[in-house]
């Protein structure tokens, strides 16, 4: 026995000592690099034509360097900019502001309940001309919005100018802290309780566990939590969210990084509200991070039915850092696992050559299960089990909504002028457009001279060129002519195909002016289609009950 281990030790010392020599090696390699650097930027500050601003030059060289890691990594010269990342919080009047691009002016999109922008009065529409002494006529929205923002309790006169009226108005107002709800909206419809998160930022498991408790004293039957477009935050948050559903001391997440201080496991640590009541949880492309965690647990425990489309797949830990003169960096530091053991990250990152990524093919995935046996896989983020693709814009939807960036404002002025003239309107849940506004917006689009880009027509006329180049066109000549005459730009009628979505994104820019956020969100659940889909399975627990079990069960 003496004699295997003596020859076991003699075998492992050519592999410790080549550790030891690639570890060497890669110390000469950091301090050599690191002094190459240092002696360049010592001759550039004594030598450059020009002085340099070392926080500037410096700052873009550590931007570069992580750039080169993955989009995570991040450096904060400011903590106030991180910190505003990590707690949803920022000093100013919370209000969402935007260019107007008929106008050239910034002008308010939507100020938000209870901040010092509804306090004082201000309206979707109102033009930002000045604050305090400075002009803020040809100033862009980051412009405008860095002398908004500022130090809580600190005041200014901002200066607006009304355009349904055409009035000039003065406001003193007082920034203060604007800590923005997680939870944007929770309530009750057909017996299904509903929560929209937007973020799992601190104490947001406080929020939603609130939310939770007042929907099941109102008799909810099922629950509908809505993670479509939450990029995601706090791991812990996450946990506390769907320790509110599961058992306690429950293993939900574990992390793994290249130090031990990296490796955690995140268990349950409370007695839950409900481990019963059926539970769907709605993701989509925009869903990532505390968001997958949330809803791929939620699934690996069998515990709620996920509906929408695949989740972003980020699978990667960030953990804040300070650092010397008070800054800070945001870095990656591990990898995390939810109950099943998958690590659901999509992307990998290659730090060979400046840095690439690869996403992980499906046929590279691994199987893994739930706890009931359903299959489940890693990498590409977190499939749903009922897939419900939600309406995507057109693209005359998509330019007259001000999404794109040479948009029309037509259907922002007719917003504007429409609150205008109604002081009230009927409840968030209850509120539609009439046919008859939306023939007044139909002529005042027409007459603006309105036009978008078709992206049928360009890829004909890219068509009618390939065919040219290949010598087919001119036996397809009729073909190709009909098919243009069929894709002949015409506005009504397209206005006309795409009315019922078109009141529906008018609809939601209406009800948040009036009812803020929470009622536009109220607004949209009666034709959102995923969220219907989920209340469908919810009522239905013959249905709910097959979709988790094992294949082939009932």
């Amino acid at each position: 026995m003496k004699k295997i281990i003596v020859q076991a030790v003699l075998l492992m010392l050519p592999l410790l000592g080549m550790m030891a020599q690639s570890q060497k090696k890669h110390n000469f390699e950091v301090a050599k690099n690191l002094e190459i650097f240092n002696t360049i930027y010592k001759n550039l500050d004594m030598m450059y034509v020009d002085t340099l601003n070392a926080e500037e030059t410096i700052g873009t060289a550590i931007t570069s360097m992580l750039r080169s890691l993955d989009p995570y990594t991040e450096y904060y010269p400011d903590t106030k900019k991180l910190k505003s990342l990590l707690t949803g919080q920022y000093a100013g009047i919370g209000s969402v502001i935007r260019y107007h691009q008929k106008l050239k002016r910034v002008v308010i999109e939507e100020p938000y309940e209870d901040t010092p922008a509804a306090q004082a009065g201000l309206k979707k529409g109102d033009i930002i001309l000045a604050i305090d002494d400075s002009s803020m006529v040809d100033k862009n929205v980051q412009q405008v919005s860095n002398k908004l923002r500022g130090d809580a309790g600190t005041s200014f006169i901002l200066t607006v100018k009304r355009p349904s009226t055409g009035k000039i108005m003065k406001m003193k107002i007082t920034r203060k802290a604007i800590q923005m709800p997680a939870v944007s909206y929770y309530g009750m419809k057909d017996g299904i309780g509903y929560i929209n998160l937007n973020s799992f930022t601190e104490d947001c498991s406080k929020e939603v566990r609130r939310a939770f408790t007042g929907l099941k004293h109102q008799g909810m039957k099922g629950f509908v939590l809505d993670l479509r477009g939450n990029g995601g935050g706090s791991l812990a948050e996450a946990v506390n969210i769907i320790n509110i559903l599961v058992p306690k001391g429950l293993t939900i997440v574990t992390t793994k990084g290249k130090i031990k201080r990296a490796n955690n496991e995140y268990k349950t640590r409370v007695e839950p509200i409900d481990t019963v009541i059926p539970v769907a949880v709605l993701v989509n492309e925009n869903s990532a991070s505390a968001s997958e965690i949330t809803s791929g647990s939620l699934q690996d425990l069998d515990r709620g039915v996920i509906i929408g489309t695949r989740t972003y797949g980020k699978g990667l830990v960030q953990i804040p850092m300070d650092l010397p003169y008070n800054t800070q960096m945001k870095m990656t530091t591990s990898k995390y696992y939810i109950p099943s053991g998958r690590c659901i990250q999509a992307i990998n990152y290659k730090h060979g050559s400046g840095g690439y990524t690869e996403r992980i093919p499906d046929s590279l995935t691994h199987v893994f299960y739930t706890a009931c046996g359903r299959e489940v896989r890693d990498g590409g983020g977190i499939k749903p089990d009922v897939e419900v693709l939600a309406d995507s814009l057109t693209n005359i939807v998509y330019y007259l909504s001000g999404t794109a960036r040479d948009s029309s404002e037509v259907m922002f002025d007719y917003v504007v002028d429409y609150i205008a003239k109604h002081p009230t309107i009927a409840p968030a849940a209850e509120f539609s457009i009439t046919d008859e506004d939306f023939e007044e917006f139909k002529q005042r689009v027409l007459s603006s001279g309105f036009t978008y880009d078709r992206i049928s027509d360009e890829a004909l006329k890219n068509l009618i060129k390939t065919a040219k180049f290949e010598g087919y066109y001119d036996d397809a000549k009729q073909e190709f002519e009909n098919l243009e005459k069929k894709l002949t730009h015409n506005t009504e009628r397209d206005l006309d195909r795409n009315k019922e979505l078109i009141k529906q994104v008018i609809n939601s820019d209406i009800v948040a002016a009036y009812y803020y956020q929470s009622g536009a969100i109220e607004n949209t659940l009666s034709y959102d289609k995923v969220f219907k889909r989920a209340v469908e399975i919810l009522k239905n627990s013959d249905e709910y009950k097959k979709i988790l079990s094992p294949k082939g069960e009932n």
